[in-house]
């Protein structure tokens, strides 16, 4: 799991970019909070309003991520005026926080846009939660969300929006349908199912805390889509939460809200949430637990007791989430996996022509965007597959075949950046052999993705050229993975249920 985060590749540092970035604007927030006279809890809403607005903006351009950051308010604010009237409201705050479970899961089928909305929404009732905020509180919590959205801002479209050189890859939706057969209705509903279940049983188990089992069932189910995705990243969310619960009490109860190091230690915990993010959810899980551990030191209030009822309310909300997915209008892996593998081929195609048209002398393309692009769709798969190649997996047949065609497609992933490597070259020189073994990739992608056989490459001597040795690769690995990608029948892609 270690050697996972740390020698994951990462194209363009744009995971370290990403992680780095975060510490400066969450840490810019948490300034500006403090030099406007804002109380902790008002710096502990910037901090954590400027997390999200760092961590759940994706848009596919600069433009859409400046107008999706300038929406967040709109949702936040209202969001968070219910959660402080609602507060000594039992029945009808749980019933608004269950509404906006559903309208945010809901609202991924509007995309990037709906999918971050949806999250800051659900996340500032959380907050206001988190916080105990009251009526008499709002002004203050209003400016320090709104001050912490200007430094976000003023970091990620002024100090530093690497995105101007390094697009944003555009990833497709989950699949479509109407109705319930559209896979976010019907996991509006699994989510809000979970999430009573979290709510009600939450609360048995502490009158105070509840709403960490809240957050644990809605967490499991962002960034996933059949039912094997969820149960993975339950638990993973499990596992994380134990072992940062762990370092929780070696590091942050010792502390006791000592404010440099804690200050320290809270930022290597937003860089670790950054950074870890794309490539490990347990990873990730830990440093968000550590943090909450801090930020609970600084407000007074750690001590081991409290670590061990974080753990017992992920419990129940990871339960939730496994139960809902498995009882309430189940989605199954099988077409949602095929649909990321047949898109990650897709790009590989493209990657390709766009690498030889480069080297052909074509200025206007960018091998370099779709290297990005890539990247995050085999992360898709990852996540999809993630039930199939588990250690608790029983079929183990299944499992070997999808880790090879795991190991299969970061070798294309490899071959194709290195063709982007040179053909971001000046001197780098265009071969006539290129255009041919270019057709050939491209043969083999559709071959592939339409379920029909590939042709063998034929046996050539090692090419000289640096950008033909990639595509031979290209040629070789695309021809090794007809195998396994397909069932026995010969119709289907990898995952099955």
């Amino acid at each position: 799991m270690l050697k996972r985060v740390f020698v994951a590749p990462d194209p363009g540092r744009a995971r370290l970019r990403f992680a780095v970035r975060a510490v400066l604007g969450i840490g810019l927030a948490v300034g500006v909070s403090a030099l406007a006279g804002h109380s902790l809890a008002g710096a502990v809403t910037g901090g954590l309003t400027a997390l999200l607005a760092l961590f759940t903006v994706t848009d596919t351009t600069v433009r859409g991520q400046a107008v999706t950051t300038a929406l967040l308010p709109l949702v936040g604010l209202p969001v968070l005026a219910a959660a402080a009237g609602l507060h000594d409201r039992p029945i009808a705050r749980d019933l608004t926080f269950l509404a906006l479970v559903g309208a945010g899961v809901y609202a991924r089928r509007w995309g990037p846009r709906g999918h971050s909305l949806g999250v800051f929404a659900f996340m500032t009732f959380f907050v206001a939660q988190f916080l105990r905020a009251t009526p008499d509180r709002l002004p203050e919590l209003y400016a320090a969300v709104l001050l912490s959205l200007l430094a976000a801002a003023a970091v990620r479209f002024g100090l530093w929006c690497y995105e101007r050189r390094l697009p944003v890859p555009s990833l497709p939706a989950p699949p479509g349908g109407t109705g319930l057969a559209r896979i976010t209705t019907r996991q509006a509903v699994q989510a809000t199912a979970g999430a009573g279940f979290a709510l009600v049983v939450g609360q048995l188990v502490s009158g105070q805390r509840w709403y960490w089992a809240v957050g644990a069932t809605w967490w499991i189910f962002v960034n996933t889509t059949s039912r094997g995705e969820t149960l993975v990243r339950g638990f993973r969310r499990v596992l994380g939460t134990v072992i940062g619960i762990g370092l929780g009490l070696l590091v942050a109860v010792p502390l006791e809200g000592a404010g440099v190091p804690t200050a320290v230690l809270l930022a290597l915990c937003v860089f670790g949430i950054f950074y870890t993010a794309a490539v490990s959810y347990t990873w990730m899980m830990l440093c968000v637990t550590v943090l909450a551990g801090l930020l609970y030191g600084l407000l007074g209030v750690l001590d081991p007791a409290l670590l061990a009822l974080r753990l017992a309310e992920t419990g129940v909300g990871a339960l939730g989430a496994v139960l809902a997915v498995l009882l309430v209008l189940p989605v199954t892996t099988h077409a949602v996996t095929d649909a990321w593998i047949q898109r990650a081929l897709r790009c590989v195609r493209t990657a390709t022509a766009e690498a030889a048209a480069r080297l052909a002398g074509d200025e206007g393309t960018d091998p370099a965007s779709r290297v990005a692009e890539l990247e995050q769709l085999l992360a898709r798969v990852r996540l999809s597959v993630a039930p199939l190649v588990h250690p608790l997996n029983p079929v183990r047949a299944r499992r070997e075949r999808a880790r090879h065609v795991l190991a299969l497609l970061d070798d294309c992933a490899r071959e194709i950046r290195g063709l982007a490597a040179v053909a971001a070259d000046p001197e780098a020189s265009h071969d006539a052999r290129l255009a041919a073994a270019c057709r050939r990739v491209e043969a083999a992608v559709e071959a592939l993705t339409a379920g029909t056989d590939v042709t063998a490459p034929e046996a050539r001597p090692v090419p000289a050229h640096p950008a033909l040795a990639h595509l031979h690769g290209l040629e070789h690995t695309l021809s090794e993975l007809a195998r396994p990608l397909r069932t026995p029948s010969g119709s289907r892609l990898v995952a099955a249920d």
